[in-house]
């Protein structure tokens, strides 16, 4: 909201608001610190909208870069994609200039080993009897989170962001709604915007943003629609 009524563009506005969250250890859903994969690594996924422009940039499994959104917004704004994703989207951060780090904190980390070692009475991960885990950690076994920020400035301009390090424990891969068009953002200048959070692959299945918007279109007040 500052950087909005210092007549920052919207877009920047919610990126920079969504970098705090991203930049934040002690959150686990997004960014740094975010949740991993089985494999311990995590995977972040992100996408942003512009309402003047109508234009729209997304990454998705990308590794070892804490701030997709900004990555996502290069995405929109200097090529003619609209998606990139693992590897490609890594390649495409370092050459504009991103660092690469270890995003699994120890928090992450401890949670992360906790879920393994419970997981299943059938392998060789058996918790340390010494070891008990702090309840507020266990309380996150099952996680899932993501964060959306939609923005309108005093000149009638909309613009939208998601993020998200998406579901705990997901198979290596996995994309959920966060960076897709349409599911998990949707921004129309003229009508308004909607991002989601939840369980992405029902939003990708009902393209749940889109639909908001779309219902705002005809009528609909924001929370009918």
């Amino acid at each position: 909201m500052q950087m909005i009524k210092q007549g920052k563009d919207p877009l920047d506005s919610v990126i920079a608001e969504v970098n705090l969250v991203e930049n934040d250890p002690e959150d686990i859903t997004v960014g740094y610190g975010g949740l991993p994969n089985e494999k311990g690594v995590v995977e972040l996924d992100s996408s942003v909208m512009h309402g003047p422009t109508h234009n729209a940039g997304a990454v998705a499994s990308l590794r070892n870069i804490k701030n997709p959104s900004q990555v996502a917004k290069l995405v929109m704004e200097r090529t003619a994609h609209a998606l990139i994703v693992g590897e490609g989207a890594l390649d495409f951060a370092k050459s504009h200039g991103f660092k690469q780090e270890n995003l699994l904190t120890d928090r992450s980390r401890k949670i992360w080993l906790k879920r393994k070692e419970t997981l299943s009475d059938r392998d060789f991960w058996y918790p340390p009897k010494s070891e008990k885990m702090d309840p507020e950690l266990h309380s996150f076994m099952e996680s899932h989170g993501t964060i959306n920020c939609c923005a309108l400035d005093s000149t009638g301009d909309l613009a939208g962001a998601t993020t998200t390090s998406g579901f705990f424990f997901k198979i290596p891969g996995r994309v959920g709604d966060s960076p897709i068009i349409g599911a998990g953002l949707y921004v129309d200048n003229e009508i308004g915007a909607a991002g989601s959070t939840g369980f992405g692959e029902a939003n990708i299945l009902n393209w749940g943003s889109y639909m908001v918007v779309e219902y705002m279109r005809q009528g609909y007040s924001p929370e009918e629609s």
